[in-house]
């Protein structure tokens, strides 16, 4: 595809300090979430903060590189990139290969370093979906020729992520690319027959996992098993309860303090409203709304479709994702597992994630904004 619109010098300050500004409060609030538990297990209260500092170098390095790539390279390449986010799917269901944390067989990886392959699928299926989409546009309509082929693709990537189990970032993948598809044009009424498939689908996912069940039920009554399944949810309203409209002060959180497990990763944002409180916590999602609201304008003034679904695809991924982790912290919806883009502690999400603004900021750069 061409470039209908000349390469602009600079991306969009804006998105690019928004994206700055999450991740430094990522940094800060890993630190702060963490240094308890870090100076218990490993003598070092330090420990995460100079991995995830090892991580944003490596994710900002990433960043730097794809903003500067014509995002259109990733059209040539998008089946060899697919295949290979496939088969790293594959491997980590292999015994021997994938690594089992928290009952989930989902990294790839030697020791306390690895991967997470469903991270880099978000990215993948994203990219090739907008190829597919991009040249089939016309097609998209048809249920034979445009929504199945589409339909198809999306669930195989998310039945792989689904074996590992993996139910969090699986939501995010097939969420992102229905949003897509539909923007592209399908028919309502084809989304109607999948959502009937899809709620099906769903309760024999959750009745199959009596796990998951569990997690229904803490939700709707966390008070019922406080020592077991409702744990994580009620020391996560302990924490953004006491936290009031200033918050108790940054550093000064009484739940990381053993009460609410490993608070640098999926329940970050419960430490952030306890210490910065209902200032805070709105500030941070302010900064989601302007990463959204820019990422939608950079997609709707991109200057070929191509480029239009692929800013699409990455801002409603990282926006989804964000929505789901606070939605899970305030308990609005059962716990799925999933971390809070660009401040969770983690190697693959957060590389990944700064690796797609990259992309995102690359796109901005042809944009007639």
């Amino acid at each position: 595809m061409s470039q209908s619109t000349k390469l602009k010098e600079k991306p969009d300050y804006f998105l690019l300090t928004v994206i700055i500004l999450l991740l430094t409060a990522g940094i800060a609030m890993v630190y702060s979430s963490s240094y308890i538990w870090a100076e218990y297990k490993y003598s070092d209260q330090f420990y995460f903060l100079k991995r995830q500092l090892l991580f944003a170098s490596a994710g900002v390095i990433a960043m730097v590189i794809f903003m500067r790539i014509p995002y259109n390279t990733w059209n040539k390449y998008a089946n060899y990139i697919l295949f290979f986010c496939y088969l790293l799917l594959v491997l980590v269901l292999v015994p021997g290969i994938g690594m089992v944390r928290g009952g989930a067989q989902s990294w790839i990886g030697v020791g306390a370093f690895s991967i997470q392959p469903s991270e880099f699928m978000k990215l993948g299926l994203i990219i090739f979906l907008s190829v597919f989409l991009a040249s089939n546009q016309k097609y998209i309509a048809s249920f034979k020729k445009g929504f199945f082929p589409s339909l198809i693709l999306v669930i195989s990537a998310f039945g792989l992520i689904m074996l590992q189990p993996d139910l969090g970032t699986g939501i995010v993948l097939i969420t992102t690319c229905m949003i897509m598809i539909f923007v592209a044009g399908a028919r309502l009424s084809h989304f109607f027959g999948l959502a009937l498939i899809g709620l099906v689908s769903f309760v024999i996912l959750i009745i199959s996992a009596p796990y998951r069940i569990s997690r229904i039920t803490a939700f709707l009554n966390p008070w019922e098993d406080p020592l077991g399944d409702g744990f994580q949810i009620i020391q996560s309203l302990y924490a953004i309860g006491p936290g009031g409209l200033m918050g108790v002060g940054f550093g000064e959180s009484l739940q990381k303090y053993f009460y609410l497990p490993e608070p640098q990763t999926d329940f970050i944002f419960s430490i952030l409203g306890e210490e910065l409180g209902f200032i805070g916590g709105t500030l941070l999602i302010v900064l989601f709304f302007f990463l959204f609201w820019r990422g939608i304008k950079v997609a709707l003034e991109a200057p070929d479709l191509f480029g239009r679904f692929l800013a699409l695809g990455i801002v409603s991924m990282l926006t989804i994702q964000a929505m789901i982790n606070i939605s899970v912290v305030i308990g609005l919806i059962p716990v799925t597992g999933i971390t809070l883009p660009f401040l969770s502690y983690g190697g693959s999400s957060l590389t990944l994630t700064l690796a797609s603004a990259g992309i995102l900021l690359n796109i901005s750069r042809y944009s007639r904004l």
